[in-house]
């Protein structure tokens, strides 16, 4: 298996359980709106290490959610083998944001640099993001030559908390209080 194809892959949205007798599936998307999962291409799973394409040839409303059907299966025990499987799509089938918007995934691993007085300090890397409803917010881990070995939750509020992100460079500033010892 091609270790950079796997890391080109995203993940937008996982197979929850079967519905009906034909093969639908329930769908639980990662998308922001959910809808935003059928306008993918590119559907993957991952099953036994390998990814496998899929295709869903139809899509309905269910609830707080969707169902689909994938081309080909028509039967809920063949349905029943993608329970659980997550839906991967490749990373440039995502929609280029405006500036000064970012995806997660290009947040994560940036540096975290604070003001100290006159001197930026490096107050660890974005190890994750959390969807807190609110805002998200940044989980910041120490790292190599981190001010200290802390782990911070910083909201992300560009403009306010977020000062700066520069993709290019790797870094997001921002103006946060460092916590006394």
């Amino acid at each position: 298996m091609n270790e950079s194809a796997v890391e080109d892959m995203l993940v937008v949205g996982k197979i929850t359980g079967c519905y009906g007798l034909k093969g639908w599936v329930k769908i639980h998307s990662y998308t922001e709106p959910p809808e935003n999962f059928q306008g993918f291409d590119g559907w993957q799973v991952m099953r036994r290490g390998a990814l496998e394409a899929l295709e869903f040839d139809t899509f309905k409303r269910h609830g707080r959610g969707f169902v689909a059907h994938i081309l080909g299966v028509d039967d809920r025990t063949l349905g029943e083998s993608y329970k659980g499987l997550e839906v991967s799509v490749p990373a440039s089938a995502l929609p280029a944001l405006p500036k000064g918007e970012y995806y997660w995934r290009d947040l994560q691993g940036l540096q975290v640099w604070c003001k100290d007085g006159q001197n930026s300090v490096l107050i660890g890397v974005v190890e994750h993001l959390i969807e807190t409803g609110a805002n998200d917010v940044l989980v910041v881990k120490a790292c190599e030559h981190s001010i200290d070995l802390r782990e911070r939750l910083i909201p992300y509020l560009p403009g306010d908390t977020v000062t700066r992100v520069d993709i290019e460079e790797a870094v997001i500033e921002v103006d946060w209080f460092l916590d006394e010892d």
